[in-house]
């Protein structure tokens, strides 16, 4: 299969070493932790997964997620935290149970690999049947709640929700090739899709992250006219000209999985000369082994937290493909909504 690369920063080689270092970190069970001996979290796992397909690497990626439903709950849920197969938090996160669902649908979309889907298909029907348990009347979701006695924290997170949208709008399409009902999921995503439209009281203020400015981009709601003008709006607040993305605002500290997911976000614009300036820009952050490091205090110039996370080097590869196209996975993220475009439903992009 073609390996992704960017002209000019990344060879498809120096793409297929980024990835044997994400398999270097691999747990004999499958988990994809954070680096080697940290934690596992549902959804970074599942972002390492998708990496690991993207390179080439479909066997540890069959792995991961063979770990992601042999970990699951009963109730459809994860913990949110485990480490080396120990729970630490067992606490309900609606964004990381959901995201199972854009990890089967690429992985499936890379390898048409039938059996994989129809084995995953009862996992990921679990999750987002869980997962809309979280949704409350104004269409957001609420961002988690308590295992042990049920009660939701009310608060919907804008970078949350939006990759809840991209995690609906992947399960339908799963839904859609299994011969499933996905009606729920349906109106559960248009719902959705008005709360990005209402005003900014329905989801807590964005805040310092950087996430909060780029993810209704990168997870759907936002497109077009409206996305554009959502990046435009606060990129020299974000963007460190030459080094790549701020997590937050106010430090001086540049981070490679953040400027890796804001290139998908470019991408899914169409804006894919700055989408491959932001991976060009972090390159000083990659390690001779292919792997990254989480992100650079450019005031003193010393990396910082001092770790290669699995989940920095699986951006980076993700970024690669979508600005390559080179696996048919490529488009996911900028092809969230076609299907609903297609339907001519109402969508809150400017389009």
């Amino acid at each position: 299969m073609a390996v992704p690369s960017v002209s000019g920063v990344l060879t498809p080689a120096q793409v297929r070493a980024t990835g044997a270092a994400i398999v270097g970190m691999q747990e004999p069970d499958g988990a994809l932790p954070w680096f080697p001996g940290g934690k596992t979290d549902p959804w970074d796992h599942v972002e390492s997964a998708m990496a690991l397909s993207a390179s080439g690497y479909l066997d540890a990626a069959r792995a991961a997620y063979e770990w992601s439903a042999h970990t699951q709950r009963d109730d459809g849920s994860w913990p949110m935290e485990l480490r080396a197969g120990r729970v630490v938090d067992p606490g309900v996160d609606s964004n990381f149970c959901a995201y199972i669902a854009v990890g089967v649908w690429h992985h499936y979309l890379i390898t048409g690999d039938e059996a994989f889907l129809w084995s995953m298909w009862p996992t990921v029907r679990a999750a987002l049947d869980r997962v809309l348990m979280f949704q409350r009347g104004d269409g957001a979701f609420r961002w988690a709640a308590d295992y042990r006695t049920g009660a939701m924290f009310d608060d919907a997170l804008r970078t949350g929700n939006s990759s809840i949208y991209s995690a609906l709008c992947c399960g339908i399409r799963i839904a859609g090739e299994v011969g499933a009902d996905a009606g729920t999921w349906e109106r559960s995503r248009g719902d959705l899709a008005v709360a990005f439209t209402r005003p900014d009281e329905v989801f807590v203020p964005a805040g310092e992250h950087s996430m909060d400015w780029y993810y209704p981009v990168l997870g759907g709601p936002l497109r077009g006219d409206a996305g554009r003008a959502q990046i435009d709006a606060e990129w020299e607040r974000f963007v460190v000209p030459g080094l790549g993305a701020r997590c937050v605002d106010h430090r001086p500290w540049v981070t490679g999985a953040e400027t890796s997911e804001l290139a998908l976000a470019l991408e899914a614009l169409g804006d894919v000369d700055r989408a491959a300036a932001m991976v060009e820009s972090i390159q000083h952050l990659r390690d001779p082994d292919g792997s990254y490091w989480t992100g650079l205090v450019f005031a003193d110039g010393k990396r910082w937290p001092v770790e290669r996370s699995c989940w920095t080097s699986a951006a980076v590869i993700l970024a690669a493909d979508a600005i390559s196209r080179a696996t048919p996975a490529g488009g996911i993220f900028a092809e969230l909504d076609d299907d609903r475009l297609a339907a001519d439903e109402p969508v809150a992009q400017g389009r």
